[in-house]
């Protein structure tokens, strides 16, 4: 319990009881209402769609069935190494009442060989929406009249129809959002598999929800008008859907249909699928409540959550100041250790330059004392080589004398013998 609510008894106790006035005459207050519905109809509204599901499942052709129109949809490469989300805003017009809807498509879901991360984008993008949303609030000068509300309203999953059970990533997927969208399953392309098939997937489906803790989206009978319809469509998801953009001509009039040699699958015939009720629940009754209820539950959650991370409790009554002097001495604090942490690693890191250096010196000593060495070698081989070349030098040169003199001997012996 917060203190406020403690504090609610005391405050209700402290407050004078309310009188019931009758009025004399026709004031005007009863007005108010019209008054609302005037304002939100010129300010207009927004709605937006995740259509979460694999590739070729049909979600563009179930959103252009669902708001009746052709939103022109652009084909996008699924060679991508993961999954990326593609956003597209339209202005839609029904009589005097304006929508802004936005359909963001998971491109490349499910495409992947390794899919364990294929729902971390879906998460960071609901996420990211939360967040701007949350930082146009805590702004001084806010301007949420004219903020366009990029927040998802609604996430419908496509669920494959197979027949036989969800798949790990569907199941992974849900629950990964199940607190931050309301999630709406649906069984897509539901002509391809039988009614009794139909009965059974839809069973299991659920079953397996339940199992695994997935909470996905319960119409709300909370409003005595729609209390029944709600409760009973709830016992009918997953929806089992077809869509279609041809039209096919049945009795005297034009269908939305998918026509097969077999025969013809009507979009709008309830005996074939749950088209009509998705577009009922979706569209014409909870639509505003799917609104609040992002707004309430999944956005105030999420918002709690990053308001306790910056020092805001709901169980702890300080003040503004109190919070920003905690959280400016918890930054100081952290600061100062980083700091010393910085000193510290600062100071190792000379050390080591240091003792790097030091027997770099102490390398280049030893080199420099090994080639003085050396160079002292070779010169006294040098010397050596040097003494000897002389000494056969000096050698060569005195036999050479020699051997002349002996020849100027020899040639002035046979001289005198001729005389």
């Amino acid at each position: 319990m917060t203190a406020v609510e403690t504090l609610m008894p005391a405050i209700d106790a402290q407050l004078p009881q309310l009188r019931n006035l009758h009025l004399n005459g026709h004031v005007g207050f009863d007005s108010l209402p019209d008054q609302l519905v005037k304002e939100s109809v010129a300010q207009g509204f927004c709605f937006n769609i995740l259509c979460l599901g694999e590739t070729g499942i049909g979600k563009s052709t179930l959103m252009d069935t669902l708001f009746n129109t052709s939103f022109d949809s652009t084909q996008s490469t699924h060679d991508l190494p993961g999954v990326k989300l593609k956003s597209n805003t339209y202005e839609l017009q029904e009589s005097n009442v304006r929508l802004k809807l936005t359909v963001v498509d998971t491109v490349g879901f499910g495409d992947q060989i390794n899919k364990e991360d294929s729902w971390k984008p879906i998460v960071d993008y609901t996420d990211a929406q939360f967040e701007s949303y949350l930082q146009e609030e805590l702004k001084i000068k806010r301007s949420l009249d004219t903020y366009h509300d990029s927040r998802i309203h609604l996430c419908l999953y496509f669920i494959a129809p197979t027949g036989h059970s969800l798949k790990a990533l569907d199941l992974v997927t849900m629950k990964q959002l199940d607190n931050k969208v309301n999630i709406i399953p649906v069984i897509a392309k539901a002509d391809t598999i039988t009614k009794v098939e139909l009965h059974k997937f839809k069973s299991k489906i659920m079953t397996e929800l339940r199992n695994n803790g997935v909470q996905i989206y319960q119409f709300p009978v909370d409003d005595e008008t729609v209390k029944e319809m709600n409760a009973a469509m709830n016992g009918h998801l997953p929806f089992a859907v077809v869509g279609s953009n041809d039209e096919v001509k049945v009795g005297n009039k034009m269908v939305k249909a998918r026509q097969y040699p077999w025969g013809t699958v009507q979009v709008e015939n309830e005996n074939h699928c749950d088209f009509v009720k998705l577009r009922e629940m979706l569209i014409r009754t909870n639509m505003e409540d799917l609104r609040e209820t992002t707004h309430r539950t999944h956005y105030e959650l999420y918002r709690r959550h990053k308001l306790q991370a910056m020092g805001f409790s709901d169980n702890e009554s300080k003040s503004l100041s109190e919070t920003y002097e905690l959280k400016r001495q918890q930054h100081m604090n952290e600061l100062q250790k980083k700091e010393e942490e910085m000193r510290q690693t600062f100071v190792i890191r000379v050390k080591e330059k240091e003792a790097e250096l030091k027997d770099a010196e102490k390398e280049l000593h030893a080199r420099f004392e090994a080639l003085k060495k050396q160079h002292a070698e070779d010169k006294k081989k040098l010397d050596e080589s040097k003494r000897k070349l002389e000494e056969e030098s000096n050698l060569f040169t005195q036999r050479k004398v020699t051997m002349q003199t002996q020849a100027q001997q020899s040639t002035m012996g046979k001289g005198t013998e001729d005389k």
